[in-house]
């Protein structure tokens, strides 16, 4: 049987925790680290090892420097960018993060020509496209983590109101604040939510679903969300390496799917071997459907952007 091996570009907080998660559960035979910070990246290494083989996990765990060594993948994680530093525009951290992902793509599919992609980094759903247009691969094969944090974090919000419960709650569209949780299909033990809030209820479940990072950066005031967006790689990754055929909301480019081309927004689709297996076009209300289209737009205003910026 064929080893599995998964490489992780970027060894802050979010892709520590995904190569630590991966290391203890076993879920791989391989995982290479790659980060700018090299001793820091053997020190990550190291520990993760030396805690994988508490559980007796037969992970190896590997920090690499050349491009060359980062090689064979079956998916590759990114979660290198910068964050947005004081003074710093929206404009600037898309065309600097722009930039570090042209410089990884262009090496990972180098040495990983038969890998399946997942990017973490933001603005997520215009990082996805620059790798998607740098990369020229299928769209299948590059796929953003997002609605499985912003679906979790709803879901969240939800049981804060109405305890443990058996909850079905996802998000649509893009990764910020025009994202789209969808309320009216929404259900708790079988019931649709809209029977079990009031509006105000419901309003404040949307309003803190959308600000659920940004309250964690305000709270850690030097940093952000690693937990959670961290365990919500690991489902992709899983999904995709046991070949699950598990539905998820995911950023990926629209071919014509819900009435747009050529935008990358999220979507639930099927994950299995080959990555994105399909998009499931769920029916959306009138509501939803003019939320959704104001979430794509802001998306192509920064594609817009990022296209202009690159003639």
């Amino acid at each position: 049987m064929k080893d599995k091996k998964v490489g992780i570009i970027g060894v802050g907080n979010v892709g520590s925790t995904i190569a630590y998660s991966l290391a203890t559960k076993g879920i791989c035979d391989y995982i290479l680290l790659k980060d700018i910070r090299e001793n820091f990246t053997k020190a990550i290494a190291l520990d993760i090892s030396q805690a994988a083989s508490l559980v007796s996990s037969n992970t190896t765990v590997k920090a690499v420097e050349k491009d060359s060594e980062f090689k064979n993948c079956d998916i590759v994680v990114i979660t290198a960018g910068v964050a947005r530093k004081p003074g710093m525009s929206r404009d600037d951290l898309l065309y600097t993060n722009a930039k570090i992902m042209k410089s990884i793509i262009e090496n990972v599919i180098e040495y990983n020509k038969n890998s399946i992609i997942i990017i973490v980094s933001n603005p997520l759903d215009a990082m996805v496209y620059t790798a998607l247009k740098i990369s020229n691969w299928a769209r299948n094969k590059i796929i953003g983590m997002a609605g499985v944090l912003d679906s979790s974090r709803m879901t969240h919000f939800i049981k804060e109101k109405l305890g443990p419960r058996k909850i079905e709650a996802a998000v649509m569209g893009g990764h910020g604040d025009d994202m789209v949780p969808l309320i009216e299909s929404s259900k708790v033990d079988g019931k649709f939510l809209s029977s079990l809030l009031s509006k105000d209820e419901i309003d404040d479940i949307i309003k803190k679903t959308k600000n659920g990072g940004l309250q964690i950066v305000k709270l850690l005031e030097t940093g952000s969300a690693y937990y959670a967006p961290a365990f919500s790689t690991i489902l992709m990754i899983e999904a995709i390496l046991e070949d699950k055929k598990d539905v998820f909301p995911c950023a990926v480019r629209l071919d014509g799917e819900y009435g747009f081309s050529n935008v990358v927004t999220g979507v639930p689709i099927v994950l299995g071997k080959n990555g994105m297996e399909k998009i499931i076009e769920h029916k959306l209300s009138d509501n939803e459907k003019n939320q959704f289209s104001k979430s794509v737009n802001s998306v192509m205003s920064l594609i817009d952007k990022l296209d202009e910026n690159t003639k």
